[in-house]
């Protein structure tokens, strides 16, 4: 039986793990032992920084919510409440775009959500 060469995929690996550690410090970039170990560590941190991002940018869109019902003289949670009372189905994020871009439409929710 002949031997097979394993240089070319054991260097495609090595390839992949070096390219995903580009911009490390230190061995963490060019030992492939610690690049293992960075890379990994990296592909865990991204996972847990989309579930993060979604939790920031929710609370980031509740306190524009907040601060801009507050010009009128409501708070977010008997705003919210009016609303869902009203029966307007919009959701924190084109609310908070809405308060931002468009103040007359906001303004319109919540004359709505205060009746």
């Amino acid at each position: 039986m002949s031997r097979s060469p394993r240089a070319v995929p054991s260097r495609a690996r090595r390839k992949k793990v070096f390219k995903a550690t580009k911009g490390f410090y230190g061995r963490r970039k060019n030992n492939i032992t610690s690049a293992n170990a960075a890379a990994d560590r990296s592909l865990q941190h991204n996972y847990v920084g989309r579930k993060l991002r979604k939790r920031n940018f929710r609370a980031l869109w509740i306190q524009r919510i907040n601060a801009a019902v507050r010009e009128h003289g409501l708070t977010y949670s008997r705003f919210m409440s009016g609303l869902a009372k009203a029966g307007i189905e919009i959701d924190r994020k084109v609310l908070s775009d809405l308060a931002i871009h468009e103040p007359a439409a906001f303004k319109a929710l919540v004359d709505q959500a205060s009746k």
